[in-house]
């Protein structure tokens, strides 16, 4: 099972989309990386939602007693919270809605694509800091990565049948 915050999966799932999926470790040291590899290797994993740190934020530099203490760029989206720990928790409540799920439910990695196929195409109250050139891309890539996991995850069901 993974402890994971909605926003981090979706991430993964985008990265997916637009083939920038690194599995090299980050200067921050958080474990994306190894997340990542974990979930595209076993589709059905099981994640646990979580709005606090997760395990991509446990080893991160900027994990302080599980408060990020990080910024984001807020020079394309002013109105976003500059602080990245209330940014990200901004967005990950909004997935949970849209997503119906709540802190500590426990989907697997392929249910939860399935629940974001149809959201793909409107992600503008998620993301509704962001211009829209960057929206459009995300959701973009967001299509693209659900659709790419779902095929890979059904194929690599046939090949072990």
């Amino acid at each position: 099972m993974l402890i994971i915050k909605p926003h981090h999966f979706v991430d993964i799932i985008r990265s997916v989309g637009n083939r920038t999926l690194n599995f090299t470790p980050h200067p921050y040291g958080h474990a994306l990386h190894t997340v990542a590899q974990t979930v595209l290797a076993a589709p059905y994993v099981e994640l646990c939602i979580e709005l606090g740190p997760d395990a991509i934020c446990s080893p991160c530099c900027h994990n302080r007693n599980g408060a990020c203490d990080d910024t984001i760029d807020t020079s394309f989206r002013p109105t976003a919270p500059s602080s990245k720990q209330a940014w990200n928790l901004l967005i990950d409540r909004r997935w949970c809605e849209r997503l119906e799920l709540k802190q500590g439910d426990c989907i697997t990695a392929f249910a939860f694509c399935e629940r974001l196929l149809p959201c793909v195409d409107n992600i503008q109250d998620i993301y509704r800091e962001l211009p829209v050139d960057r929206l459009r891309t995300r959701q973009d890539e967001l299509a693209k990565g659900v659709t790419r996991f779902l095929h890979d995850a059904a194929q690599q069901g046939r090949s072990s049948m």
